[in-house]
Formats: structure tokens, C-alpha cells, sequence
């Protein structure tokens, strides 16, 4: 066989049976694989950023890797910036890149570029592979590197000739690297700290906010009076009826360090010590009061349940039933707010939804009028690198097997980054209702402007730049013309309407919001 087909063959060995895909013509002896090798799921993306993102959405519900097809280095390039989402998601991804044939690179054609180079940035696991015999031994190391926990991002560079190349073998799949074990003076130094104290706050993140690690937390909260919050970023954070009711560290500096300011304790579990997301002229980027003490119960790259098992277990902590969220409330009234749009989303989303949040400034609040919501899964921008919002949603939409309702809340300035995403869910007929929320402007920045001294209030030109009018964005006919079915809502009453019916649709829905 060539070595596309022992790839193909190989990623399907190793559970690796979903393909988000912009090919190019290094690559068509991989897509002429897929043909001919029946498995692997095949999801076409219209630009690769929308590709990446949706390999990301893919890992958050599923929680295996998908593989991406990439062309060559630009096309990577395009990319980057949600595989920086994806590695701050810590999710699990095999990219494909193409490359030009090795007797053809040294000829600086057109395309040749430094895919490794820009690989190496945002990967954990970069490989070019020499030989079509060493290819499938390649796609095991990189599904192993894609699958260590939590998830990390492997990078396979294909050359064209290795992928035509004849003599090409199967990979024999390997077990992904365990998670570092979790320290035992770690444990009793936090069990130490929470024994006797008010002051102390158990910050949680990544794997600590989902399942069983969350009933663990309520655990040793309720026996020793600490308190709970999470990150203010995390890939996917379990959230509606029986789970926490668990507010973020605010983005915002000030409401930070309202929230942690009596707190002189935190315990960090798969958390970082919170900093703002930039600095600005004479402000600390700490979101925390001087002499807080910080002590690590597990990193990132432990697993948090068992770490949080450990401090129960050290505590002997007993049984404890989830807190209630409360009543659900009932849809909003009047005009568009975020309060209100948070309440109607709680009052008619469906069970086990899935919600992909990328509303920026409008939505940091969502949080606290959503809590007595159906049991869902909330899916939130981790790197900061906007346009995200509704690839992740497409993605999550394959991984839960059409199955879930997905609704992505989406900014309009971002979700432009990526609009492409409707036609794949047009294409694939996935679940997903689309809100967005059109203010018409890059509000968030329009806070920063003031916020790092550039001045008070964006001048005329300044303001050419933050604004989206002129011509107004018209979500429904950009919706129309890929496929997407839309209708525009300018009163709270409106979106309602238009939520419900789209939620017992089997394809996708847009709905634009005028804020």
C-alpha cells in the first residue's frame, strides 16, 4: 500500500475516526485514501481556521481526537489561531499537514514555507515524516501525543511523495503517556489549609469542573466552610441542574478582586494563580491581593479527580447532596439585555444542550441567571483569539452525534472571523442554533481603548476602526446564502419565539439579535 493508505489505516487502528478537512493538491492522495478505506468520518471546512476550531469543539464533548487536513504551511498558518484556542483547551488533535514531495522542496516553489517552524508554536508533538514505511509508526506516536491527558495538539508534516510512496505499513496503536501521579504531601499540605480556616477558596479548572470532581469539591466545601469558583476560561465546565452553581473569577481586574480580596488561601486545583487577560499603565496584572498564598493541589496536566478524591479522603469528608440551583425562571420580557437573554436561554434551552459562548463583552455575566437551566455542557473561548465561538459549536455538534441541541452564542464582530462554519452545518444538517448578538461594533474594544490610556473616547478615525456599520452586517442574508435558515429578533419576546421553534429542529437556525 502507499502511505496515505497506511495513514488512514493506521489513525482508524488508533480510534481516530474523524477527519475536518481543507485539502489541497499535496493532499490528494490522503483524500483518495479516504475513499478507498471505509471509517473515518470526513467534515469539509470552507477556510482552515474553521477547520481547527472544529477538531477542537470535536475533543471538548467527545473527548478522543479528531484529525485535521491541512494544505501545506499557509494553510496551516490559517489555522493557528484556533489551534492556540485548542492548546489553551488543552484538546486532543492529530494535524495532517501536506507538505511539498522532498525532491521538490529544496526548489523554493511557491508553497514551500516553514511548516514545522510555525508547527512548533502551538503544538506539544511536531513530526515530517521521511519515509511512506515510517508513516503509519508516525501516526501511532502522534495519536499517543494527541491522547496524553488532558489532550494535547501533535502535528504529522506529510510530504506528497511520502504520501504516494509505495511500502507503507499499518501502526501497531500504543497506550497514550498517564497523567504525572498526584503528590502526597500536596494533598495533606491542602488538607492542612482547608482544616480549621474561613479564608480559603478552592480555585478549580479544566477536569475540575466537570462530573464526579465537582460532586468532590461540593464535598470537602460543604465539610470545611471553603468556597468554590471557577477559572475564568475552561474548555468545558458541567453547569445547570445537578452540577454547581459555581460563578468564574471575573475578567474584569476590580470585580476580580472583589470576589478573591478575602480569600489569604488558594488552593489551586488544574488552576493557575488568576492574572488579567493584558496589562495596563500602573495597574497590577495580579487579580489577586498581595500576600495571598497559593498551594497546588494538581496542575493542569494532572487528573483533578483523583487529586480531589485524595484531599476528601485526607479530610474524611461525608457525603453530600448537590446544591439546588433554584426555580427555572421564565423566558425575559422587552428589550434585549444580557440579563435577559441569559434568563430566557435557562427558561427554554433543552436538556443536555451543549452552549458555545463567544459573546464577548455581552455575555461575562450569563453565569449567574443561568444556573437553575436544564443540565448542559457551557464550551467557552480559552485563548482569547476570537472567531471561535461557532466552529467549536459545529464540532461539538458532530462529536454528540447530532443528538444534542447545540447553541452557539456568538459575537457578531468575531463570529465574522469564522461564518464559514454555517455552510459545514448547513452541509451536515447538525443541530445547532446560532444567536447572534449584533451590536454592531467591536464593544470590547471600545473598553479597552479606554482601559490602557489610549484616551477617553475613540476619536472619528479611531472609531472607523471599532465600528461595523457602514455597511451594516445583515446576519440573515450572510445566514441565507450558506444554507443556513435565519430570521432577525429585535425584542426579547421575538428571540423567544424564535429559539423554541428552532430547538425542535433536526438542522440548523440562526437567529440575529439587535442589541
Amino acid at each position: 500500500m502507499n502511505g496515505a493508505t497506511s495513514l488512514v489505516k493506521t489513525l482508524l487502528a488508533s480510534g481516530v475516526d474523524t477527519c475536518f478537512a481543507n485539502p489541497g493538491t499535496s493532499e490528494m492522495h490522503f483524500v483518495a485514501a479516504l475513499d478507498t478505506v471505509p471509517g473515518m468520518q470526513c467534515v469539509l471546512g470552507l477556510q482552515e481556521n474553521v477547520v481547527t476550531g472544529m477538531a477542537d469543539g470535536y475533543f471538548r464533548i467527545a473527548r478522543k481526537p479528531a484529525c485535521t487536513l491541512l494544505h501545506c504551511g499557509p494553510g496551516f498558518a490559517n489555522g493557528m489561531a484556533n489551534l492556540h484556542n485548542a492548546r489553551r483547551a488543552r484538546s486532543g488533535i492529530v494535524n495532517i499537514v501536506g507538505d511539498q514531495a522532498t525532491f521538490h522542496r529544496p526548489l523554493d516553489a511557491p508553497l514551500t514555507s516553514d511548516t514545522a517552524g510555525m508547527a512548533q508554536t502551538v503544538s506539544a508533538w511536531v513530526r515530517t515524516s521521511a519515509r511512506a514505511a515510517e508513516l503509519g509508526s508516525d501516526a501511532v506516536e502522534a495519536v499517543a501525543a494527541a491522547r496524553a491527558f488532558a489532550g494535547q495538539i501533535a502535528t504529522l508534516i506529510l510530504p506528497a511523495d511520502v504520501s504516494w510512496g509505495e511500502g507503507g505499513e499499518v501502526g501497531t496503536p500504543k497506550e497514550p503517556p498517564a497523567s504525572p501521579p498526584i503528590d502526597p504531601s500536596a494533598v495533606e499540605g491542602a488538607a492542612r489549609m482547608l482544616r480549621g480556616r474561613d479564608d480559603v477558596l478552592l480555585l478549580l479548572a479544566g477536569e475540575a469542573v466537570l462530573g464526579e470532581a465537582q460532586r468532590l469539591a461540593w464535598r470537602i466545601a460543604k465539610a470545611t466552610g471553603a468556597m468554590l469558583m471557577a477559572d475564568f476560561v475552561n474548555a468545558r465546565l458541567e453547569r445547570g441542574r445537578g452540577r454547581l452553581p459555581i460563578e468564574r473569577v471575573p475578567y474584569a481586574r476590580d470585580e476580580a478582586l472583589a470576589a478573591l480580596g478575602r480569600f489569604r488561601q488558594i488552593v489551586l486545583v488544574n488552576a493557575r494563580p488568576p492574572v488579567t487577560f493584558f496589562g495596563y499603565p500602573g495597574v497590577s496584572s495580579l487579580q489577586y491581593e498581595p500576600g495571598t498564598q497559593f498551594h497546588v493541589l494538581s496542575r493542569p496536566d494532572q487528573d483533578a479527580q483523583e487529586a480531589l478524591r485524595a484531599l476528601a479522603q485526607a479530610l474524611d469528608v461525608p457525603d453530600a447532596e448537590m446544591p439546588d440551583a433554584g426555580q427555572r425562571p421564565e423566558p425575559a420580557r422587552g428589550a434585549p439585555s444580557p440579563e435577559g437573554l441569559a434568563q430566557t436561554l435557562a427558561a427554554l434551552m433543552p436538556e443536555d444542550a451543549i452552549v458555545s459562548e463567544e459573546s464577548a463583552t455581552y455575555g461575562r455575566h450569563f453565569y449567574r441567571f443561568t444556573h437553575s437551566a436544564p443540565a448542559h455542557d457551557w464550551l467557552h473561548l480559552t485563548g482569547g483569539a476570537i472567531g471561535d465561538g461557532m466552529p467549536v459549536a459545529t464540532g461539538a455538534a458532530l462529536a454528540a452525534g447530532r443528538q444534542r441541541r447545540v447553541i452557539s452564542l456568538q459575537a457578531d464582530g468575531s463570529g465574522m472571523y469564522t461564518v464559514q462554519s454555517l455552510w459545514t452545518q448547513a452541509r451536515e444538517q447538525l443541530p445547532v442554533t446560532t444567536i447572534i448578538i449584533n451590536n454592531g461594533k467591536y464593544n470590547i474594544l471600545i473598553g479597552e481603548y479606554r482601559k490602557v490610556g489610549a484616551g477617553a473616547t475613540p476619536g472619528a478615525t479611531a472609531m472607523s476602526m471599532l465600528d461595523l456599520g457602514n455597511p451594516s452586517l445583515d446576519w440573515v442574508s450572510l445566514a441565507s446564502g450558506m444554507g443556513v435558515e435565519a430570521a432577525r429578533a429585535t425584542t426579547l419576546e421575538q428571540c423567544a419565539d424564535l429559539m423554541r421553534a428552532s430547538f425542535t429542529r433536526r438542522g440548523p437556525f440562526l437567529i440575529e439579535l439587535m442589541v
